[in-house]
């Protein structure tokens, strides 16, 4: 028995083995490196004493594991176990029971290599040969001799199977194998002249396997690196059947990095539209039907006078003229009567082509068609506009996130860079809530962004503020995405002593509704018991006799009746200045 024990442990060391193969193994195949099969084995023994071959009446049944490791297309390493017993009987005196433990170790060579069948074939044919190790403990009688025996023997086998696909993860296998191990006597035949192989096994199987680990997926999106036509794929984005991520406006840019995912959109607007193609993107464009200038809001202007179409009464006015707010010519003034003075010929500081007396900017080169400025360029309008996505508040507060910091130091240096323009800063929010309380907060947020600027040495008068609430949503705000849009601060630059570009695009900043203080002030007559009082307490140390005491005590509530009167009115003006 203690030779079982043995024998039982060198199997287990077998098994254990086996079974670290897969970590051994885990990077050289594409997916579900290893499978483990249970069985159920018909066992059919040849020797001297008897013949089972084939006879499936008389098998012996034994149950056994099995364990694969894929090495590649055409070959897999498998290692079996099973646990079971022969018997035979020639007649009362001669009859054995030996119960045997079996472990091999072998190749299987598959046809479902890529070459004769495909690796997921439906049927995959395949042969194994492999060699290990087959302890038999041995009961019985030869003509009536005792022949108990305990002995391991060297096994060869050699078999034939296919395995049945029934999906990725689970198999149907039919086998059957040839064993020979070397030397034995199964049976307890004393013949000495006995071959290597005269005593022997088949082994018919059928069984399950299961295949285990999981397919490679690097970006952890679901989607198996072999069919992942997108395989960087950030954590957490929703991703399609192929492992690309979503991209519901069909535009080429993913919904995860798309502004407007429901309009089909530019690349360089993240993915928001640009209809007129001119640079500007629709949500920031005044006109988003027709083509036109960025400092314009990308509103056409044909004459180039710095005044869009839509506003010039006067289309065609020629090049460099100077024109007013109608976009039409400066009359020149009429000349004077008396003989006029010498001219004093016009001076040009900046050297732009564009006289003193009519230069917006005399002191900073520009053309004349922005009066003299210099114009902004178009990469500093991307610039203010990609500035809004990255200033972040505190949850329903108007206090700066630190993460914000670094966009409004770039805005500083912006108004550095163009010292004739003055920022417009509007504060927006989403719908939810009181529009009374949005309103104060979008204010009171561009207000934040205002004052940090400030507090880096940008003078007060070179940037104007306005909040417009919820009155002006660029996405619906029926959504967490489209809200999350809403909530904005948006920048533009506007030529010092023009219309504030916040106001031209959204209109007049709407007014916040105030509280009347006045209502607070009505608790101010319960100040008239104290002054009533007075009088009172005047006449309680005067009572000299009953009689005048009427008279005295009119007398002195008279003179005190001028006193609340004049109390009351006093607090009236108040409100107005709180």
């Amino acid at each position: 028995m203690n030779k079982l024990l043995r024998v039982v442990q060198q199997a287990a060391a077998l098994v254990t083995v086996a079974l670290a193969l897969p970590q051994v193994a885990t990077a050289q195949t594409a997916e579900r490196r290893s499978s483990i099969g249970v069985n159920l084995s018909a066992l059919q023994y040849q020797g001297e004493i008897s013949n089972d071959y084939w006879k499936f009446s008389n098998s012996r049944y034994a149950p056994g594991v099995a364990i694969n490791q894929y090495l590649g297309r055409g070959i897999d390493l498998n290692t079996q176990l099973f646990y079971g017993e022969f018997t035979g009987r020639r007649n009362s005196r001669t009859y054995f029971t030996t119960t045997v433990v079996n472990a091999n170790l072998g190749f299987k060579l598959k046809l479902n290599n890529g070459w004769a069948l495909k690796e997921d074939a439906l049927i995959q044919p395949y042969l194994l040969v492999g060699s290990g190790w087959t302890y038999a403990s041995r009961a019985g009688a030869f003509d009536s001799a005792r022949i108990t025996q305990e002995k391991g023997y060297i096994d060869l086998m050699g078999a034939a199977g296919f395995n049945l696909r029934l999906g990725p993860g689970v198999g149907l296998f039919v086998q059957t194998g040839q064993h020979l191990p070397l030397n034995a006597n199964l049976d307890g035949s004393p013949e000495k002249q006995t071959p290597n192989w005269s005593d022997r096994f088949l082994q018919h199987q059928i069984g399950l396997t299961f295949n285990l680990g999981q397919a490679p997926d690097s970006d952890e999106d679901g989607v198996q690196d072999r069919l992942d036509m997108c395989p960087s794929t950030p954590p957490a984005v929703p991703v399609n059947e192929r492992g690309c991520p979503l991209d519901s406006d069909s535009d080429g840019v993913p919904d995860y990095q798309d502004s407007c995912p429901g309009e089909a959109g530019k690349a360089e607007f993240n993915g928001c539209p640009d209809a007129d193609d001119d640079g500007v993107m629709d949500s920031d464009d005044a006109c988003p039907n027709t083509a036109g200038r960025a400092e314009l809001r990308g509103c056409p202007d044909a004459d180039n006078d710095n005044i869009t179409d839509e506003e010039d009464q006067c289309p065609d006015t020629p090049a460099g003229a100077e024109v007013d707010a109608k976009g039409c010519p400066v009359k020149p003034a009429a000349a004077p009567a008396a003989p006029a003075a010498p001219a004093v010929p016009s001076t040009d500081t900046d050297n732009d082509g564009v006289a003193n007396d009519v230069d917006r900017c005399p002191s900073s080169a520009g053309p004349a068609s922005n009066k003299g400025c210099p114009e902004v360029k178009p990469e500093t309008w991307q610039r203010l506009h990609e500035a809004t996505k990255f200033i972040s508040f505190e949850l329903n507060k108007a206090t700066l996130l630190p993460s914000s910091f670094a966009t409004l130091d770039d805005i500083v240096q912006i108004l550095t860079d163009y010292p004739d323009y003055t920022l417009s800063i509007a504060g927006h929010t989403d719908s939810k809530g009181p529009a009374a309380y949005n309103l104060r907060l979008s204010r009171e947020r561009a207000a934040a962004a205002r004052t940090y600027m400030l507090s880096k040495g940008v003078a007060e008068n070179r940037i104007e503020l306005r909040g417009y609430g919820a009155r002006h949503p660029i996405a619906s705000n029926t959504a967490e995405a489209g809200r999350a849009q809403n909530r904005r601060v948006e920048f533009n630059l506007f030529l010092t002593g023009d219309p504030n570009a916040a106001q031209v695009k959204y209109g007049r900043e709407p007014v916040l509704p105030t509280t009347v203080p006045a209502r607070r002030a009505k608790a101010a007559p319960a100040r008239k018991p104290t002054i009533r009082r007075a009088p009172v307490r005047k006449a309680a140390p005067k009572k000299v006799a009953r009689p005048a005491a009427p008279a005295k005590a009119k007398a002195a509530v008279r003179p005190a009746t001028p006193t609340p009167k004049t109390a009351v009115k006093k607090p009236v003006p108040a409100p107005p200045r709180r």
